[in-house]
C-alpha cells in the first residue's frame, strides 16, 4: 500500500490519464479526489471505480481560478489534508498556424494548462508545507521538449509547466515536498478518440495518420498506455520518489530520450 492514507486530488480525473491515476492511488491505499467539468461522465466513473466514500467528485472548470483553488479547499474539508496534487487537467487549444492564432485562443489554452497548474500547486503547498510533506505531479507532454507545426499554444504550455516544475521544486526541496512533471507521448485515450480528429485536421492529417507519426517516432513504435502514466505517478507520488524533484519524466516509448 504505497499510499496507504495519503490523500490525493486529480484534476481532470474523470476519464484517461486523471482517471487511470485515480484508480491506481485508490488501490494503494489513498482517498481520491477528482475535478471534472462533466459531472454525467464523473458520476459514471465513480460507479464503475466502485472505491465508496474514499473516492470524491467534486466538479470544476480548469480554466476557472476559483474552480481550481476550490477544488484543493474542498479536498482539505472533505478528508481533513492534502498530501498529492495531480495537476493532470489540460488539453490542446488554437489548433491554428501561428499567423493565425489569436489572443483569445492562446490565453485559454494557458488557463488550461498553465494557470490551472499554477492556481493548483499554489494553492496545496499551503497545506502541504505546513504538514511538511507533499507530492505535486504535473502532467505535461512531450510537446513540453518538442515542437509541433499548429501546436504553439499547447507547446509553450507544455514548456512552461516544465519550467514551472523545476522552479517550484527548488523553492520547497528542504520541506518535504518533492514537485516532478510527468512527459507522456501519444496514449489512445477516449479524449484523444473524441478531440484528436481536430488535432489531425489542423496537422492535415487524418487521425490514424497522425498517430503512426507519433508512434513511428518512438522507439517502441506503439502508443502508451494510460496504465504505464499511472505507474510513474505511482512512483513520484511514495516515499520511493522521495529523492526524485524537479524532474520531466518522459513515458513516451523513447520519443524524446532526455
Amino acid at each position: 500500500m504505497q499510499v496507504e492514507n495519503r490523500v490525493a486530488a486529480v484534476t481532470g480525473g474523470s476519464a484517461g490519464i486523471g482517471r487511470a491515476i485515480a484508480e491506481a492511488f485508490l488501490a494503494e491505499g489513498a482517498r481520491v479526489t477528482i475535478m471534472a467539468r462533466n459531472a454525467d461522465k464523473a458520476n459514471k466513473a465513480l460507479e464503475e471505480i466502485g472505491a465508496g466514500d474514499k473516492l470524491v467528485f467534486i466538479q470544476g472548470d480548469a480554466t476557472s481560478q476559483a474552480d481550481v483553488e476550490g477544488f484543493i479547499d474542498k479536498t482539505v474539508e472533505t478528508f481533513g489534508s492534502i498530501d498529492i496534487l495531480v495537476n493532470n487537467a489540460g488539453g490542446a487549444g488554437g489548433l491554428l498556424p501561428t499567423v493565425e492564432l489569436s489572443d483569445e485562443e492562446f490565453d485559454l489554452c494557458m488557463k488550461w494548462n498553465v494557470y490551472s497548474t499554477f492556481w493548483g500547486t499554489r494553492r496545496a503547498l499551503k497545506t502541504m508545507l505546513a504538514n511538511k510533506w507533499g507530492r505535486i505531479i504535473n502532467i505535461s507532454s512531450m510537446e513540453g521538449k518538442h515542437g509541433k507545426p499548429v501546436l504553439t499554444a499547447y507547446t509553450t504550455a507544455k514548456h512552461a509547466i516544465n519550467g514551472m516544475t523545476k522552479s517550484v521544486a527548488r523553492e520547497v526541496g528542504t520541506e518535504g515536498v518533492t514537485v516532478n512533471s510527468i512527459c507522456p507521448g501519444i496514449v489512445l485515450t477516449d479524449i484523444l478518440m473524441s478531440n484528436g480528429p481536430a488535432t489531425a485536421k489542423a496537422m492535415g492529417l487524418t487521425l490514424d495518420e497522425m498517430i503512426d507519426m507519433f508512434t513511428a517516432e518512438s522507439a517502441i513504435k506503439r502508443p502508451n498506455t494510460v496504465e504505464e502514466v499511472a505507474a510513474v505517478a505511482m512512483l513520484l507520488a511514495s516515499e520511493a520518489g522521495a529523492g526524485i524533484t524537479g524532474a520531466q519524466i518522459s513515458v513516451d516509448g523513447g520519443t524524446a530520450q532526455y
